[in-house]
């Protein structure tokens, strides 16, 4: 029996990012579908909850997807308890926002580093019991894949690197059995998405784009559509499914005319983003709160391994 026809029923699926947002909500409607998902953040506390609210089928685990060891820790775990992998879901993602004259340059490689290597650990460490099984690999990329927002250099670029590595992966793993999806969304109501909003350029830059371009689904939503997509071992899914137009017309979408609001807020963004620098310095303004503080709690580490 195939994977689709089988659904998601005794599945084990590992998810990053799994704490909040679209993690956690896929995470849930697998469970509801009869899966057994492994939940890996970087938050304990948050993966151990989310976990705890879906039920005894799903099990939590710590671990940052910048470690390759993390994720075959994550991997092992999995193992330990089912003895099996189907399929994984790259979806741990961070943001950072700033002008290529001010954004600050760690701020810049985390999120490189989160949403480039970090797929690349999750899906590599997973990939052994996975093709095991003849399975089915998805990553997190964005309408940002294609769609380049000013300000947002580090986030589109590392989105745009999630599709290609996906469309490359996707052709090296065929014929070992093994399905390669890459999700597409535009705005889910996620906390990555709330902290956003919490930023004066966020907002100013959600402004300039179309009002089709600025509408929001749920994570509940997201959760569903991504749950078909493993069932169908979608190649893309797309959230919510008129992203497809955008990528169909993404030749289109960086001629200067299809710039031209973008380019008006620029100085907007700029001006908002300086004014954030002087009142509560790079990080801050280049981050939202939960990254904001985890990028001070690893500079803290940092200083007092330097001391030790």
């Amino acid at each position: 029996m195939s994977a689709a026809a089988a659904g998601l029923r005794g599945r084990v699926i590992l998810v990053t990012g799994a704490g909040a947002g679209i993690g956690a909500a896929g995470a849930r409607e697998f469970a509801r579908r009869g899966a057994l998902p492994v939940l890996m953040d970087v938050d304990a506390g948050l993966a151990q909850a989310a976990a705890e609210s879906i039920g005894p089928q799903a099990m939590a685990v710590a671990g940052d997807v910048c470690e390759m060891a993390d994720c075959e820790a994550a991997v092992a775990a999995a193992l330990e308890r089912h003895g099996r992998l189907d399929a994984a879901w790259a979806n741990a993602g961070i943001a950072s926002f700033g002008p290529l004259s001010h954004t600050d340059p760690q701020a810049w490689r985390r999120c490189i580093d989160v949403n480039v290597v970090g797929v690349f650990n999750t899906l590599r460490a997973a990939l052994p019991p996975v093709r095991a099984q003849r399975g089915y690999l998805l990553a997190s990329a964005s309408a940002a894949s294609f769609a380049h927002p000013p300000m947002m250099s580090a986030y589109a670029a590392s989105k745009a690197a999630v599709e290609a590595m996906c469309n490359a992966w996707r052709i090296e793993l065929a014929a070992h059995g093994v399905g390669v999806g890459v999700m597409h969304a535009s705005w889910v109501r996620t906390p990555l998405v709330e902290e956003g909003e919490m930023h004066p350029g966020f907002q100013r830059l959600r402004d300039a784009a179309p009002p089709m371009l600025r509408a929001q689904m749920t994570a509940e939503e997201a959760g569903r559509r991504i749950a078909d997509g493993l069932e169908a071992r979608a190649d893309r899914v797309w959230l919510p499914g008129w992203v497809r137009l955008l990528h169909w017309l993404r030749p289109l979408l960086h001629l200067r005319g299809a710039e031209r609001e973008l380019r008006r807020a620029a100085p907007d963004l700029e001006r908002i983003y300086l004014e954030g620098l002087q009142t509560h310095g790079a990080l801050a303004s280049s981050f939202g709160p939960r990254e904001h503080e985890r990028a001070l709690t690893r500079v803290r580490e940092g200083a007092d391994s330097s001391r030790g």
